[in-house]
């Protein structure tokens, strides 16, 4: 019998709540840890003094929460345009400076679309960029965690194969892998299993096919990763459906498995995009995961 023994986190702005109003939901819902995002706003590292970080730090301890990762993603096209790469990976340090800072080791990102074609400009400005945010991340014992969906397991592999540490790594989410390239989360799971530092706790369906540069955008293909899109398309779109924990596709008794089998022993975050009830929503999923214990 399946037993699942990892902390379960929950991304705070999934909550639709003002910050200390999230972590402290969260933390009634039954959370042990929580996610947040630090691009911008209150928690942008350049908008956070020393003594705020501190004070912030205490005050999530205090209510007896851990954090399981910083969302570092910067939106746009990823690292596949090297003219914005120098801003972008400085932004990104900065947000691995802060995680640390806050106890956390974890900055989850989205990077762009991987291309097929290893000998392109896109591909050279993204393993360049990767390269010099994984040797900073190794420095610190930290990960920047890709999230898994843009393009297939095997093609992800095969990029992180490339650079020289394992810096960046991946924050694995089998709902991404269903709606949107149809792969199979299971089979990933033990295909990047050298990688998964962190994960997603997501469900969906795929409705009919559809090329990921659509969802994602890609240098040269329309407009980057917007967040605002993607959350319109998970509700209601004609391509896929972000759904409650086990109504979808993703087959959770053999996920947890595949997770137990690499004996990953991090996080199981909590995401939610559609946010028509987000409070409920996160909390059903939370008892959903429960099941599983």
């Amino acid at each position: 019998m399946l037993k699942v023994t990892n902390k379960i986190g929950v991304i705070v702005d999934s909550l639709c709540l003002p910050l200390r109003e999230g972590l402290k939901a969260a933390k009634e819902m039954g959370a042990d840890g929580v996610q947040i995002y630090a691009v911008s706003g209150e928690m942008a590292p350049e908008n956070l003094s020393p003594a705020s970080r501190k004070e912030l730090k205490t005050y999530i301890e205090s209510l007896g929460l851990e954090i399981s990762a910083l969302c570092g993603d910067l939106g746009g096209h990823g690292f596949q345009d090297a003219r914005q790469n120098k801003e972008k990976i400085e932004k990104s340090k900065r947000i691995l400076d802060l995680a640390v800072e806050l106890g956390t080791n974890i900055v989850t990102t989205h990077i762009g679309i991987v291309p097929e074609e290893k000998d392109s400009y896109i591909y050279d400005a993204m393993q360049s960029a990767c390269e010099e945010l994984g040797i900073y991340a190794k420095s610190m014992n930290a990960y920047f965690a890709i999230e898994t969906g843009p393009e297939t397991a095997s093609r992800l592999k095969s990029f992180l194969d490339s650079l020289s540490t394992n810096g960046v790594s991946i924050n694995f989410d089998p709902a991404n892998m269903v709606m949107v390239t149809g792969d199979d989360p299971v089979a990933g799971v033990k295909l990047l299993k050298d990688y998964i530092v962190h994960t997603h706790v997501k469900d969906g369906v795929q409705l009919k096919p559809v090329d990921p540069r659509d969802v994602y955008g890609a240098l040269g293909y329309g407009g980057g990763t917007d967040h605002e899109k993607i959350a319109r398309m998970v509700t209601s779109g004609e391509y896929f459906r972000e759904l409650p924990l086990g109504k979808g596709a993703v087959d959770f008794p053999n996920y947890f498995e595949a997770l137990k089998q690499i004996q990953y022993d991090g996080y199981l975050t909590i995401e939610r995009e559609v946010d028509t009830n987000p409070v409920k929503d996160i909390s059903v999923a939370i008892q959903f995961i429960k099941t599983f214990y």
